[in-house]
């Protein structure tokens, strides 16, 4: 027997082990397989972006596995501009615009290849195909994503040619980044111009943000269901409530779920999720449920815990619910983007004088600002693969641009009254207030995809006392 090689916590691996595990395994490759859904959508996709690149190669990576502890990992997700141009999620990828002498591009999709049973690495290595499951073989990618496919491995050598321009889009995949030389002001060209061409979405695009807005809606309706056990424990137990939706019926949620009640609803990013929930307080639940395809809902209610607001808090409610209304009503086609902004804020800029919160007239304190105090965020974004979907896109096409049919934006304003600001009075400290929906733009206005959910005050109470555990 040759000299045992080390292998973590067994003495090593014996060439009679070498020989045994390479051996009697099944033939599993399938040559039946039909392109995937989004298969026609990412050929269309990626022309778009040949089209603005004439003559030059462009690399976008899917990205790979990042170290959580040790050696341990973080779920993957793959760079969502990938993802779009691909309609694949594999990890270590990565999508090749070949400059053709005649116009346009061959595209190429290199992948990781499947395993070799001629070699001990499809059993020994943490991220071996034995220990996290079959990959498909290149002929397999093929057949699903349309396209032709190659050995990642072989990619260094394939981008030998400097004389062609080449950009990258950088930060997802070291090895690649290390590999190529280009200029950096290009390649965040590359990445802008796919980020802005997930603007307006396609048919297929808007259906799974359709399901994911629908998976979230019976999120909600989960978590109403149990709050008891909630007020029992902790927000946590709102957290597993809805990530199991999600988990259930998509890949993931779309980003942290935001459970938070009482006076963590004044906290725009709360993700801890471990404070108390108690009655006569409220509870801010921002969530979205992530699709098997990646496309996340984006989706905040704010709902008495005990099941009635109080005066104070139902005050505070409409002016939010009020200000939604404005903004909703500012989102049709040909508008600025910044419109829906701008009417949401508008309209609490004058609940908050009226309060003698902030000192008027409403003008001057609109223009100067001084409702963020009590507003802090922006009124919306647009949605899609990311929550914050688009945000490399050039500000003149996005922030600086006109809504247009077909893109999807959330409208969320909030009011948020910190439990330690002394310039309103002590009952409103504490208290924070949001409402968001998402909303597809149409030819004449908009559709509300999260309509399903009650918004108004009166509605959310109905809601709560139908759905109540």
């Amino acid at each position: 027997m040759a000299k045992a090689r080390k292998n973590g916590l067994y003495r090593g691996i014996s060439d009679e082990l070498s020989a045994l595990m390479r051996t009697g395994w099944a033939d599993t490759e399938r040559g039946d397989l039909r392109p995937g859904e989004q298969a026609a959508h990412a050929a269309r996709r990626r022309a778009a972006l040949s089209a603005l690149f004439p003559g030059e190669r462009l690399v976008v990576p899917s990205g790979g596995l990042r170290n959580r502890s040790n050696d341990t990992h973080y779920p993957f997700r793959a760079y969502s501009g990938y993802v779009h141009m691909t309609g694949d999620q594999a990890r270590d990828g990565a999508l090749v615009l070949e400059p053709r002498a005649d116009g346009g591009h061959d595209a190429h999709c290199y992948q990781l290849p499947r395993d070799s049973r001629d070699s001990d690495e499809f059993w020994t290595g943490m991220t071996a195909e034995l220990w996290m499951g079959r990959r498909r073989s290149l002929a397999e990618s093929e057949q699903v994503l349309g396209l032709p496919c190659r050995d990642i491995r072989t990619l260094s050598e394939d981008l030998a040619d400097t004389g062609v321009p080449t950009r990258v889009v950088r930060g997802h995949a070291p090895a690649i980044d290390a590999a190529l030389v280009t200029d950096e002001e290009r390649d965040a060209e590359l990445e802008e111009a796919l980020s802005g061409l997930r603007l307006v979405k396609d048919a297929w695009e808007i259906g799974e943000l359709r399901r994911a807005v629908d998976s979230t809606v019976r999120g909600f309706v989960d978590v109403v269901r149990e709050l008891s056990q909630a007020v029992a424990t902790s927000e946590r137990w709102i957290e597993g409530t809805f990530f199991r939706r999600a988990r259930v019926e998509g890949n993931d949620v779309g980003y942290g779920s935001i459970c938070a009640a009482g006076e963590h609803a004044t906290i725009m990013h709360w993700v801890e999720n471990d404070g108390p929930v108690r009655p006569g307080e409220l509870l801010l639940l921002d969530a979205g449920v992530e699709t098997r395809t990646l496309y996340t809902a984006d989706v905040t209610r704010t709902l008495p815990i005990s099941g009635t607001f109080t005066p104070l808090q139902r005050e505070i409610y409409d002016a939010v619910y009020e200000a939604q209304e404005a903004g909703m009503a500012a989102v049709r086609p040909g508008a600025p983007y910044r419109a829906f902004h701008d009417a949401a804020q508008w309209s609490m800029t004058e609940r908050l004088v009226a309060w003698g919160l902030v000192e008027g007239p409403v003008r001057r304190a609109f223009d100067l600002g001084l409702q963020r105090r009590f507003t802090m965020a922006g009124t919306g974004h647009m949605l899609g693969l990311d929550v914050h979907d688009c945000a490399r896109a050039r500000n003149e096409d996005y922030v600086g641009g006109v809504l247009e049919p077909g893109m999807v934006l959330t409208v969320e304003p909030g009011l948020y009254f910190q439990p330690d600001d002394l310039t309103v009075p002590e009952e409103w400290r504490g208290i924070g207030v949001r409402i968001e929906d998402d909303l597809l733009v149409t030819a004449d206005g908009y559709e509300n995809l999260s309509g399903a959910l009650p918004r108004s005050a009166d509605e959310v109470e109905a809601w709560m006392r139908e759905h109540a555990g």
